[in-house]
This record gives C-alpha cells, structure tokens and sequence, in this order.
C-alpha cells in the first residue's frame, strides 16, 4: 500500500538532493536530466515541501509491517518461524544478532531520518534559502521539528537514551558521539514538541501531515513514559538487578529529582492534549448498548477508512496522527493476518492470554474455572472483544468469494467436529486450522485470528481487495489513558474513575467499582491492555511498568477446539457452528513448540548492534549485553 501522498517525483528529487550535496566536477558540470540540485530544492517552495514530504516515509507504514510488535507482547503470536521475533521473546538476542527490527524504530533508519530534519532545520533557520514566503518556511519547520521528536522517541523508548546529533554530517568528519542522558533526551524532545507547536499552532493540515495537536500528543507520551517506574532509576533498580549493575544508569532514566512533579507535568500534557482535541462519544454518562459499543470500536479502529454497514465515518475525530494509505499490493494488512481459510496469512494471531483477559459484559473477569463461562467462552463478553478477535464460530466474510461454496454460514473453523460421512462418523478439521482443505500452512496456532484494523466490509475480501484503513501513531484516547494515570499516581482519583469510565460507557461496559489507587491502578492497565490492543502499546506499557516478567515473559496460551455430537444428532458437510446439534469442548493450551517464551531484564533495552559500537566508540552498551 503506497501513502497518500508519496510521490515518484518528489520521493526522487528528495533522495536526491540529500545524497549530492556536493558532488559536482568542474569537468563535469552538467545538471543530470532527471534529478535536481540540492541547491535548486531551497530556492523553490514546492521542491522544498518535497523533500520535508519524502521524511514522512521513515514512518513507512506504521504498525502495519508483516510482523507487528504486537507479537513482541501477550498479544499475539507471529505465525511464521525464523524471522527473529522469536529470539527476542527467548531474551536470546545480542550485539552480533538484535532479532526482528523494524525500520519504524531501527537504529540506522531513524538517524537517517533525523538527519533529513536537521538539513531542513538548517537550510530553513540558517538562511541558507531563497524561499521568501516565512509562512511556507514555518510549515515546513514545524513538520521537520515534530518528526524529529518522533524519531528521536522512538529510539528513547526503545534503547534508552541516544547520541543526539543536531547537524547534518558530512563526508569524513568525526562520528563519535557520546549517549547523552535521559533527561537530555526527554528535554531535547520536549523542546523539538514546543518549536513543533509554535510553527504549526493554528494551521489547517493536510490529512497525514504533522499538526500542533500531534506535537501536543508527543509530549505528553514522552513525559509519561519519563514518570514511569522503568526510568525512575531508583524504582528500576529495585526490581531489577541487570539495570541496578548497570555502571551508567543515567542513560536509562532519572538519577533523583523530584518524581511527583514528573507526573505532574506528564498529567498537565495530556489534558492539554484532552482540551484541544475532539476524541469520538467521551461525553457519556451511561454505557451504551453491547451492540452500539461493539459498533463504537469497529468505526475507532477503521479511522474513518471503511464503508461496511453500520461503520461511523466521524470516528476519525479519534485520530491526533495518522498514516494513511492506498493499496500497496505486495503487504495487506487483512492479507497478512487474516484467516487462511479465506487464503490469508494468519500472520499475528490473538493469544489466549489476550482473549482471558476480555472481561464479561457485566464487568466481572472471565474465569476458566467457572463452569459456565468455560462451556461457552465467547458469550457476554467485553463488546470489544468481539470487534477484536475471530473466535471459532465467529461470522466473517462471504468465503465463497475466495474459497469456494464450501462454507455457506461463513463461520470462523479452527476446531475439529464431527461430521457424518455416509454411515460413518468422521473428523473434520476446520477450514481454517493448520489442517485446513484450503491452506493449512498459513493456519493460526493459537486457534483465534485477529478483527481488529481488518475491514468488516463484506465486498473487501484481503486476498483480492485493498483496504484504506489508517495506521493510528495517536489518538485522543492515549492522551486520556496518560491522564487517567498520571491522575492515579498523584491520588486524584476522582478524575481517573471519571475519564476511565467515559471510556468504559463508550464500549458498552458498565462503570468501574474500585476506589483505592491500588486497585484502581490495576483497572486502569487491564482497560488499556484491551483498549489500546494492537496499537503498539503493551511491549512499551509492560516495559515502562516493569511488569515484562509476568506478563511478556509467559508462556503462550493457545486454545483446542472440538465439537462432538449430541445423542441422536448428526450433521453432513458442509460444516457449520451449532450448538443445538454439538457439545463443544474449549481446552486453553500451554504450548512453547513454536516459541518458547523467557523473559530476561535486559530485554528491557534492545541491544546496539555491534557494528554500532565499532563505528561509534564513545558508544556505551545497554545492560545485559
């Protein structure tokens, strides 16, 4: 899928003028047909644009990549063996093999493009330009500031603090730069978020473009990540013994200073976010229907990109930042996730752990212990659940439109059932199981496929069609959820009860119960654990809580299915849910054949790679390494 607004023309008149800045020969002093000077793009406005525009591809297609970061968490289990995810779940990985890393967060990729907004803040606010209208130069600052911020926290929030370069280098100059602080890293951010908003404050951008308010929504994920336990350093290194003989905390977080202030400010950032955006149905004061909220969360999650029934298009007031996308024929995020049987890849499939999580709709936990819940699972569940996960049973899409007439109920099959084969009694693996008629090599391991950001249009079946669903960097809920805990931890808990059940009403479920912070901190990360699902949230919250060994670091659950004949029932194919004519049987499975998860602390910082270090020998490894 291409990005709106990516170019051919500009993507290379951009990559060019970054990588010949000063390449010409007097004897060869002849301007090459098909490209453009470097000097000739900060002459002209729109060249200019062109290159700030090319920047927003390090963005590449968000959370949207074949292995999502989901599957780095107790969200989802990546299908596919071998592509390093697992070695970082095994706490394997090291300077000389860092795993699966994606260029939304590599280290190469992000310095790259920082150092394209450095030539832009230089070019802009060092006069080296023609350009004479300050209005284009401000916008084109404001987006060169705000995307360097994004970059630059995307390294903090993976590897802890960074070398913060400022200056696009040149050819044999000295590369060796220290790491700074954390607190260095947190302020240079904040201060880029600042100059972000002054430039943009008050500007109409275009749909995809950096804004005042996404400047606004960067700050406040940057300071609540800055209150957290991972990078109060004395909190870390109490809970763990790889951060607490680590020779210089000070690139991980916060030495001393004052804690409370810290959350604080991250509190007084998010409402701010809170005030000036518009968010989607938080004005509540009772829950609406399951339906209605099952609704709420499909139209949240499209973005505003679908045209299925029912989808609210003004969900999209949800979105602060987003990329937004055309078909890009080789990846489809339907085509790479969804269930093989409609010839799809299964690639991030729910755990069990997820699903267990999923409350029911009466707001008490879900319990395999409880006789009835156990015999039925997936009834009188979270509205969101079922706006999130494909379960066995679950309606989906046309199948006759990819598979053939061969699933009339279009029904989600990752069990085995009976079925009647002339007189005899068969096992009839689901069309969607690895044992699948159709594939059974892109099949689920985990038995649940994912809904979440998948289309509910019924004519957009992934294996023939694209979608246009948007890839979420932040929305307005996120800025809740960062006051909703600040709110906690500074013991305002009247305002976190209030904006949580907002946020509860708008799903369908009943308002909260607890009352103490403790209690009230624990709600609070289990509605953002469902909430948030998918949105390359948990690694970082599990991280930042420093709750990874409990949580990232279990084994995976998966769940068996099986469906047997009631006396005196029978069914002949095609086979269809029904539990008037089966007992159905749902056994959560431990299971570590495809990976065998371990939670170790330095996973809490991804390693340098070793190249980095040899190039870089002011460059200090993380703990652990």
């Amino acid at each position: 899928m291409k990005p709106i607004y990516r170019n051919t023309y500009l993507y290379a008149l951009a990559l060019f003028a970054t990588v010949t800045l000063s390449c010409k020969k007097d004897f060869l002093a002849v301007e090459p047909p098909n490209q453009i000077s470097a000097e000739l793009v900060w002459q002209d406005p729109a060249l200019a644009q062109g290159f700030v525009t090319e920047i927003y591809n390090g963005l590449t297609v968000g959370g949207f990549s074949e292995q999502m970061l989901s599957s780095l968490s107790d969200e989802s289990l990546f299908t596919h063996p071998n592509r390093g995810i697992d070695l970082i779940n095994a706490s394997i990985v090291n300077p000389t093999n860092l795993g699966w890393v994606d260029d939304t967060y590599g280290y190469n990729p992000m310095y790259n493009r920082i150092r394209l907004c450095n030539i832009v803040i230089e070019r802009l606010e060092g006069g080296n330009n023609s350009i004479a209208d300050q209005n284009v130069k401000d916008k084109l600052l404001g987006e060169a500031y705000f995307l360097r911020g994004y970059f630059y926290q995307q390294l903090l929030r993976y590897y802890g603090s960074v070398p913060l370069i400022t200056k696009s280098y040149g050819l044999d100059e000295d590369y060796a730069v220290k790491r700074a602080t954390y607190e260095e890293c947190v302020d240079f951010i904040l201060a880029d978020c600042e100059k972000a908003i002054s430039f943009l404050n008050g500007r109409t951008m275009e749909k995809g473009r950096s804004t005042a308010l996404a400047a606004m929504a960067l700050k406040s994920r940057v300071l609540i990540y800055a209150a957290s336990d991972l990078h109060d350093v004395p909190t870390a290194k109490a809970k763990s013994p790889t951060i607490a003989g680590f020779a210089n905390p000070e690139f991980l977080g916060y030495l001393s200073g004052d804690r409370t202030a810290r959350w604080r400010a991250a509190q007084v950032a998010a409402k701010a976010v809170i005030d000036a955006g518009a968010g989607y149905k938080l004005n509540l004061t009772a829950p609406v229907t399951p339906e209605e909220g099952r609704t709420n969360y499909k139209s949240i999650a499209m973005g505003g990109g679908s045209k299925a029934p029912g989808i609210d298009a003004s969900a999209a007031s949800e979105l602060i930042f987003a990329r937004y996308f055309i078909d890009r024929s080789d990846m489809r995020y339907g085509r790479a996730n969804g269930p093989n049987g409609y010839r799809n890849w299964a690639g991030n499939t729910p755990l069990g752990l997820l699903v267990d999580d999923y409350q029911m709709v009466d707001g008490s936990p879900f319990s395999w212990d409880n006789p009835a819940q156990k015999a039925s699972p997936y009834v009188n569940r979270d509205p969101r659940f079922y706006a999130t996960i494909l379960y066995d049973g679950a309606g989906w899409k046309p199948r006759n439109l990819v598979s053939g007439n061969i699933d009339p109920a279009n029904q989600i099959q990752t069990g085995e059932y009976d079925l009647l084969e002339g007189s005899n009694v068969i096992t009839f693996r689901g069309l969607d199981t690895r044992g699948s008629s159709i594939e059974n090599w892109n099949g689920s391991w985990t038995g649940y496929y994912t809904h979440k950001f998948i289309d509910p249009d019924p004519n957009i079946v992934e294996a023939s069609n694209p979608q246009f669903v948007p890839w979420p960097f932040f929305r307005y809920t996120e800025a809740v959820f960062n006051y909703v805990e600040a709110s906690i931890e500074l013991g305002e808990t009247t305002e976190a009860i209030l904006w949580l059940n907002r946020i509860r009403f708008r799903s369908g479920m009943p308002a909260i119960t607890a009352t103490s912070a403790a209690a009230l901190r624990d709600v609070y990360r289990h509605e953002r654990r469902i909430e948030m699902v998918y949105e390359e949230q948990r690694y970082h919250d599990a991280r930042r809580w420093m709750i990874a060994p409990e949580t990232l670091g279990r084994k995976t659950t998966y769940i068996k299915v099986t469906g047997k004949f009631k006396p005196g029932k029978s069914l002949s194919a095609p086979y269809r849910y029904d539990p008037e004519i089966y007992n159905y049987t749902y056994t959560p499975t431990v299971e570590t054949a495809q990976e065998n998860r371990k939670w170790e602390d330095k996973i809490y910082f991804r390693p340098f790679s070793r190249d980095e270090i040899n190039r870089n020998n002011q460059l200090i490894q993380n703990p652990g390494y």
